[in-house]
């Protein structure tokens, strides 16, 4: 492994490495979604710019993660891997989810491969794997599979095991926020209320493995032995500011989804009380449609029943 520099305010910005993999990945991505949009527009409808931005947002959250600082000092400390860890999970997917790429794609498909990937969406399989348990576990699973097993010391060795890892995390984290946040069709329609009973599993989650990795044995002990780093924190310390990243980096790191989701769910709120209201007016005994005569009870089959018993 070549030789890191010590970390100082100087290197973290002026660190910049080219991961060709993920490059590759974000092009394909990239060209995909704008020619998704260009074909949108294509009919005299024009996409959201918001959905755009929060794709380009998408975008640049994979790049500073992967070939900024994080990513080469990333082999030598494990606190960068946590930042890693954080903004793959719970930052970048959030972006994605809202830039609606289900939506663009149903948008500007074929009609017969649109059917197909509603009926596919719709279906048993996609509604067991969306239910809320199963989601939950989607999402607190991936860290303590990686840190609480030998592949975070093999992600440190390998490259490749590292990209996996990498991947695994942004479509954990994209499942849940696709379901949660629901701006794309879902195959399932949950409460917000549910939503926020898996935050509270995933901040208690973020909890117990903190607290973990913070009292528990080093870490890749062998590997950052062997490297024989002279500067920076020593393993416990860096150990430590690491529990604490994945732990109060992670709540933090969720706070703009609750965001979301209140909004949501006040919009929702919202836009039922609008419903009821319009039907309480089409109801009402004051409307003048010389349809009603006498009482306004008299006119409610199931009251008038009542009445007419007793």
């Amino acid at each position: 492994m070549r030789a890191v520099p010590p970390l100082t305010p100087l290197s973290m910005l002026s660190t910049w490495t080219l991961d060709v993999p993920v490059l590759v990945v974000l092009a394909a991505c990239a060209t995909g979604y704008a020619l998704g949009v260009a074909r949108y527009s294509r009919g005299g409808r024009r996409w959201p710019v918001r959905r755009t931005r929060f794709f380009l947002g998408f975008l640049l959250s994979v790049v500073l993660v992967t070939m900024s600082f994080i990513g080469p000092y990333g082999t030598v400390l494990f606190w960068p891997r946590a930042v890693q860890t954080v903004i793959l999970l719970m930052v970048t997917p959030l972006l994605l989810a809202l830039s609606a790429p289900f939506t663009l794609t149903l948008e500007t498909v074929a009609p017969r491969t649109r059917a197909l990937l509603g009926r596919i969406g719709r279906g048993a399989p996609a509604r067991a794997l969306t239910f809320p348990l199963v989601i939950t576990v989607v999402l607190i699973a991936p860290t303590f599979l990686l840190y609480l097993t030998p592949l975070f010391e093999l992600s440190l060795r390998s490259t490749a095991v590292h990209e996996l890892c990498m991947l695994m995390l942004v479509l954990a984290g994209f499942g849940y926020f696709w379901t949660r946040v629901r701006v794309d069709p879902t195959p399932r329609a949950d409460s917000h209320a549910v939503s926020l009973w898996i935050s509270v599993l995933e901040v208690v989650a973020d909890g117990v493995l903190g607290l973990v990795i913070w009292l528990g044995p080093l870490l890749a002990h062998d590997y950052y032995q062997a490297l024989d780093r002279q500067w920076g924190p020593d393993e416990r310390l860096d150990q430590s500011i690491s529990a604490g990243i994945l732990w109060i980096g992670g709540d933090v790191a969720g706070l703009p989804f609750l965001g979301v989701m209140m909004t949501r769910w006040r919009a929702e709120d919202d836009k039922r009380a609008e419903e009821i209201d319009r039907e309480l007016d089409e109801d009402s005994p004051d409307r003048d449609d010389g349809m009603q005569d006498g009482l306004w009870w008299e006119n409610d089959p199931v009251l008038a029943e009542r009445f007419r018993r007793h």
